[in-house]
């Protein structure tokens, strides 16, 4: 054992499978370690996993040996006293499945086991004390989710340093599958709420183009209402790794009113803490939508990091919703503006009126649109890719490999800014060849006859994307996405 070594991670060719040199002090009376400090292994690329139980294998005599089994959580191995050869092997789905790590561990090391990566060792000496920190409690219902591969099996080219024939094994060790034969451990799942809205339908859309629709749940308001706490008992919260929120109440205007104050509150506020203490408890990433609202639009430039300045009922409901999220050590709040996708939305709206300003015998001749509000419009298709880029989700993968840290990200559509006049002029010319039938208009002036509460709106909702950008996502063009979608909607 090496003693007074620094503090190293190194990556292996299993992705997500890390080793950890651990500094061990010694003198004549024996050694000290830390085992496992959070902070320090955080800062140097371990993930920030929580565990939740810590157990102890004793292997009473040189020899005995594990076999191959991949659990449903992620673990930290390590050794107390004595030395093993540890092996493992990916069982994950995917292009690494089957590739295999060996090497010895003591006390000086420690190995980071994602979830799926099947581990087994042998005890090198008598009195070895393998321990091992896990991320989610043991159950016997998780304990049939397991998978395994035959610790012999000639294609894993494990070298044992004591034959098989040597060593102690269990029965049930001897018996487990050759890897032709091992079934991947299942992904864990994921639980889309707010299904049906525009965002909802773009990841149900972007998860089967995927081929992940097998691994996500989708529900709507009628099947879980997560702004009650009575019906989190309803979700079996074992099953997830991560909860995407695309509920929300999005009738602005109606929420400066009694009657949608308390149900906007409840949507946008209530059921977001109440979807980020439940994530937090069980160790489950939560992403979460937001809005350009959560801001004035006093700024040319919005970023992450701006203080909040929500104007309206909705907006200081959403901030509300963003600071609770920002609770969950495992969260990103995605904050967008301008949302399109299916169902009702403004370039519909614009285009079914373009068509009304080009039949002559319609006595409506110009549409008027506001033209001091600026931003850009986001596309939901647009929104799914960057959720699930920011998951770690790359082409082809069915589980996430590679996630962006956690935290909030802006999410629009990149290109100039307009006003809402100019988007509805380019509709109308895509539509009809009518761009001039758009009149601009102050928003003072478009409200100026409105017979209810009208909700204060940001100037500008331009928001940096910079931050999104660095972790290697490039939104489209609004202006590109706007022409193809419009061409959507006359096939």
């Amino acid at each position: 054992m090496e003693f007074e070594r620094d503090l190293r991670v190194t990556e292996t060719n299993i992705p997500g499978l890390l080793v950890v040199d651990l500094p061990v002090h010694g003198d004549a009376r024996g050694w000290f370690k830390e085992n496992w400090q959070r902070e320090k292994m955080v800062a140097l690329g371990l993930p920030d996993f929580r565990p939740v139980q810590n157990n102890i294998s004793f292997n009473a005599s040189r020899g005995v040996t594990r076999g191959v089994h991949a659990e449903p959580w992620n673990k930290f191995v390590s050794v107390a006293t004595g030395r093993i050869f540890g092996a493992w092997v990916d069982l994950r789905p995917g292009g690494t499945f089957g590739e295999v790590y060996t090497c010895e561990v003591g006390p000086d090391r420690a190995v980071f086991t994602p979830r799926g990566v099947g581990n087994s060792f042998q005890a090198l000496e008598d009195g070895t004390a393998y321990t091992y920190l896990v991320d989610a409690h043991w159950s016997a219902e998780l304990k049939g989710t397991y998978t395994f591969v035959s610790l012999a099996d000639p294609a894993l080219g494990i070298d044992w340093p004591i034959p098989l024939s040597e060593a102690t094994l269990s029965e049930a060790d001897r018996g487990h599958p050759m890897l032709a034969d091992a079934l991947p451990m299942a992904p864990e799942r994921t639980l889309v709420t707010g299904c049906n809205g525009q965002l909802g339908r773009a990841v149900r859309r972007l998860a089967e183009g995927r081929g992940l629709l097998g691994s996500f749940d989708f529900c709507d308001i009628d099947e879980f209402d997560f702004s009650d706490p009575a019906q989190y008992g309803r979700v079996d919260w074992s099953l997830y790794g991560t909860v995407i929120n695309c509920g929300a109440y999005t009738a602005v205007d109606r929420a400066e009113a009694p009657e949608g104050r308390a149900a906007c509150w409840g949507a946008n506020a209530t059921g977001p803490a109440l979807l980020a203490r439940a994530c937090a408890e069980r160790g489950v990433t939560l992403v979460h939508v937001s809005s350009d609202y959560v801001f004035d639009g006093s700024a040319d430039n919005h970023g992450e990091g701006e203080p909040l300045s929500p104007l309206s009922v909705y907006g200081q409901s959403k901030a509300a919703g963003d600071l609770a999220v920002a609770g969950c050590p495992r969260h990103y709040v995605v904050r967008s503006s301008w949302v399109i996708g299916e169902g009702r939305n403004f370039v519909r709206t614009m285009a079914a009126l373009s068509r009304r300003c080009a039949d002559p015998s319609d006595p409506l001749g110009r549409v008027t649109v506001v033209d001091d509000q600026l931003g850009r419009l986001t596309f939901a298709d647009q929104m799914a890719e960057g959720i699930l880029w920011l998951l770690g989700y790359r082409d082809g993968d069915l589980e996430p490999s590679s996630p962006a840290p956690y935290g909030t990200y802006n999410l629009t559509g990149s290109g100039r800014v307009a006003s809402w006049a100019d988007v509805a002029r380019e509709v109308f010319d895509a539509t009809c060849g009518n761009g001039e039938a758009v009149a601009p208009v102050s928003t003072e002036e478009y409200y100026a006859s409105a017979s209810g509460p009208v909700a204060p709106r940001p100037a500008r909702s331009d928001l940096d994307l910079s931050k999104i950008g660095a972790t290697g996502f490039s939104p489209r063009d609004w202006e590109d996405e706007l022409s193809e979608y419009l061409e959507g909607l006359d096939e």
